[in-house]
């Protein structure tokens, strides 16, 4: 099965999704009618819905979605980990056989330490007996926090998204090369190589640019943890669905066929459909 691990649906709001600007080529509705005409474009089976609101109504409007669409193949939701009842929608959403993971928006937490505090770890700690994964959205600051986080639950499935978001801008590799070697050296975590195009200059970049980000990540987290995503819709604001698509294949590509079999799926159903179903 060839899998689209990360990307997002939704129905523009300007309240809802407060940060995508009017003039945003995303600024419209992003549903699966569109995104299913791209995978196939790309010869993907299906994909990963991740969430983008933090809220419970989200995590079972994209369940309905799953419902009706066969080839969103898993989603990925949130609930409040804070919360000390969170067993409780952690069971309704677990109940439905496509709910396989949860996300917190790290990234907009003003405290990098946010997803060390009690109540959060404890949240974390309940998603085990669901069997559900966790997606790590972070900025590069928040690496060390993140580094806690899993070696404090090293038997939950954690994946990074975005690479956690490197500086490709400025085309500096310290301190995330040493911090995601040290993230990579716990067994627990995988990475989706998602969102690069968006943090390089958007009307610029070239694929050269992230060579260097691909090739630590590669190494670090080796040929089992690593998984396609296109970040689709997000990644328009810097270049369509086929130049993501085509930018990974082309690295992938000298690495030979049995890592890319894993890389454009493999991994990513091992880790949502598989170890934890």
């Amino acid at each position: 099965m060839r899998l689209d691990s990360h990307q997002h649906f939704w129905n523009y709001d300007p309240v809802q999704y407060p940060w995508i600007r009017p003039e945003w080529p995303i600024c419209r509705h992003c549903l699966p009618e569109t995104l299913a005409v791209e995978l196939d474009s790309c010869q993907l089976d299906g994909c990963v819905a991740v969430q983008a609101r933090q809220s419970l109504e989200e995590s079972h409007w994209l369940l309905q979605l799953a419902e009706q669409f066969a080839f969103i193949k898993a989603v990925v939701g949130w609930v409040d980990l804070r919360s000390p009842k969170v067993a409780e929608p952690l069971a309704a959403l677990a109940a439905h056989p496509k709910f396989v993971g949860v996300r917190h928006v790290l990234q907009d937490e003003a405290d990098d330490n946010y997803m060390l505090a009690a109540d959060f770890q404890r949240g974390i700690a309940q998603l085990r007996q669901f069997d559900l994964t966790y997606d790590l959205l972070i900025f590069p600051r928040q690496l060390p926090a993140a580094i806690q986080l899993v070696s404090a639950h090293p038997d939950q499935p954690f994946v990074l998204d975005h690479l956690a978001k490197p500086p490709i801008k400025e085309g500096r590799l310290e301190p995330w090369r040493s911090q995601i070697k040290s993230l990579a050296s716990h067994s627990n975590v995988s990475c989706k190589v998602s969102g690069l195009i968006t943090e390089a200059h958007w009307d610029s970049w070239q694929p050269k640019d992230f060579q260097p980000y691909l090739d630590v990540v590669f190494e670090a987290f080796g040929p089992d943890r690593v998984m396609f995503g296109s970040d689709w819709p997000v990644a328009l604001l810097a270049g369509t669905y086929q130049q993501v698509f085509a930018l990974a294949r082309d690295y992938v590509h000298p690495h030979g066929s049995s890592v890319a079999g894993k890389f454009f799926g493999g991994n990513a159903a091992e880790f949502y459909l598989t170890a934890t179903r």
